[in-house]
């Protein structure tokens, strides 16, 4: 029976290539010299940290991470800016990147397959939704639909099999 898995993965390694073209870009920057405003990229909590002396500074250094995510080729819907808090003399800003699906929004993705009543059976999977049908046309308009739906992180397509 043919099937296929809907996931929300993310490239680290491309929001590493980001994360240090953003840093390359604060330190070449006239209006950023000698503040010691910087990024740090945490692979295992899927966090970028941004650290500046003040505030309107962190608000250009979100703009600035945005641009690089965005040329890098990713969904900045994966990215959750935090508040801008203030540390002794530093203002300090969290950005989180959620990756897989949760329960939510895998129900959220079954609901608007199911109500497109398509010849295929949907369920969450782990962090994943699987969807298989007896036919490839009905699993290829159930990948459009879920393409055309409006859902708050991207979504992948992954192992078609026949």
């Amino acid at each position: 029976m043919p099937s296929f898995d809907i996931v929300s993965k993310l490239k680290k390694d491309e929001v590493q290539n980001a994360v240090d073209n953003a840093n390359r870009e604060v330190s070449s920057r006239f209006d950023f010299r000698g503040t010691e405003s910087s990024f740090e990229f945490d692979k295992n909590a899927n966090q970028v940290k941004l650290s500046a002396p003040e505030d309107f500074q962190i608000q250009q250094m979100d703009d600035i991470l945005r641009q690089k995510l965005i040329k890098r080729g990713l969904d900045v819907m994966m990215a959750d800016f935090q508040e801008i808090t203030r540390s002794g003399k530093r203002s300090l800003q969290t950005v989180t990147f959620k990756e897989g699906i949760d329960k939510e929004l895998g129900k959220k993705i079954i609901k608007t397959i199911k109500d497109a009543k398509l010849k295929v059976d949907a369920k969450i999977d782990g962090d994943a939704v699987r969807v298989s049908g007896k036919k490839k046309d009905d699993l290829q308009s159930c990948i459009a639909l879920v393409k055309a739906g409006k859902f708050e992180q991207p979504l992948q397509f992954d192992n078609f099999r026949d």
